[in-house]
């Protein structure tokens, strides 16, 4: 039975994949459509975040009331409602209104599916849930470009990926009494979980410098991400398709990195799996800093992702050991909420800076977001002792 809630957890994690890359493919067939200017997705993908950061900071009182299965279940019909919204908007107001269950919904399923592994499964198997986390995020971009190519309608890429989540929804409701059933024979019931207040957990110092691990991790994911491409065209005067093609590699060697975590889990322990994977990101940021090649330079970014991909996993795994079962659920709330800040606002900031600067930044703004969760590894470890 636990092994079957298992597959299911790791499909929903697929489900929680899917809307993410989404609009971001779709995007350039958008605002031609709805004739608005292309930085109108700003409007679109902060709202989603800003209600990913909410559902995240109340997920453990709705935990608490309705059970992981239930606010699993309603959380993927709504991400799935709002896929299904978003084929058929008419202008970019509906885009937005139907941006806010998109965001509610995978912030509470983040949020309760991490926690949830946490307590009752190995860490092998919380670095192959964030795995199976990137097939989806592979997987919509995958089908929208296909349905752009035959049609040149992202309509119907959003219905088409529509009726995948909605699939991973009813399964999620199909499920409900297996949670039930598993749950009946573990010895931690969720009921057991506290439910603390924001400013109470932020008031302990430990959960505050847990926080800054995610703030710069994250911020180094998502950076690469949005402007390793701009970065290497820019600075390193590599072909536009080449460098694309160099950041789908990146995000291979993340899936990588979580993959290879999975296995290494059988013989290390998470802390372990963290110095690794800390050690290799810091090798790989510092040879962006020297005037390598741009194949290098790739190679550079590949072992960022290599490196960094196991860390946000490996770190959650450890917050049942760090802040006790009963506080985890919280802690992990406020964990995901200072991730998604830090999705939200790192590569804006960074923008600016290069806007105002000069891209070349690029490598020195990592340092930075290294040195910051390096010492909230150190300040964290010295707290739990």
């Amino acid at each position: 039975m636990s092994t079957l809630l298992l597959i299911v957890i790791y499909i929903t994690f697929i489900g929680l994949g899917i809307p993410d890359s989404l609009f971001g493919t779709a995007w350039p067939a958008i605002y031609s459509a709805f004739g608005v200017a292309i930085s109108h997705a700003n409007f679109v993908t902060s709202i989603i975040s800003g209600g990913t950061i909410l559902s995240s900071l109340l997920s453990t009182r709705l935990i608490k009331c309705f059970g992981t299965a239930k606010v699993t279940a309603v959380s993927t019909a709504m991400t799935a409602g709002a896929l299904l919204g978003f084929s058929i908007a008419p202008n970019i107001i509906f885009l937005c209104l139907f941006a806010v269950p998109l965001g509610i919904g995978a912030g509470a399923i983040d949020t309760a599916l991490n926690n949830y592994v946490a307590l009752h499964y190995r860490a092998v198997h919380m670095n192959f849930l964030h795995c199976f986390y990137g097939i989806g995020v592979s997987l919509s971009p995958y089908l929208m470009s296909l349905m752009l190519s035959a049609t040149g309608n992202w309509r119907q890429g959003y219905q088409t990926v529509f009726w995948v989540q909605l699939g991973i929804a009813i399964m999620t409701i199909i499920s409900i009494p297996l949670w039930k059933k598993v749950n009946s024979t573990d010895s931690y019931e969720e009921e057991n979980a506290l439910v603390i207040g924001i400013i109470d957990l932020l008031k302990d110092l430990k959960v505050r410098r847990v926080c800054l691990v995610f703030l710069g991790s994250c911020a180094i994911e998502y950076t690469c991400g949005v402007w390793g491409s701009t970065f290497l065209v820019t600075e390193k005067q590599m072909a536009v398709d080449a460098a694309a093609k160099v950041i789908m590699f990146y995000y291979i060697g993340m899936a990588l990195g979580r993959f290879s975590s999975g296995i290494l889990a059988l013989k290390c322990t998470s802390q372990q799996m963290i110095k690794i994977g800390q050690c290799i990101t810091l090798i790989a940021i510092a040879l962006l800093l020297l005037p390598l090649s741009p194949i290098a330079t790739s190679g550079a970014l590949f072992l960022i992702g290599l490196g960094n991909g196991p860390i946000f996993p490996n770190m959650i795994h450890l917050t049942p050991e760090n802040f006790g079962k009963e506080r985890s659920q919280a802690v992990v709330s406020i964990q995901m909420s200072a991730s998604y800040i830090s999705i939200l606002l790192a590569p804006v900031l960074f923008g600016l800076l290069a806007q105002f600067i000069s891209l070349a930044l690029f490598p020195y703004y990592l340092c930075a977001m290294l040195f910051i969760m390096l010492l909230g590894t150190f300040l964290t470890r010295k707290s739990i002792k």
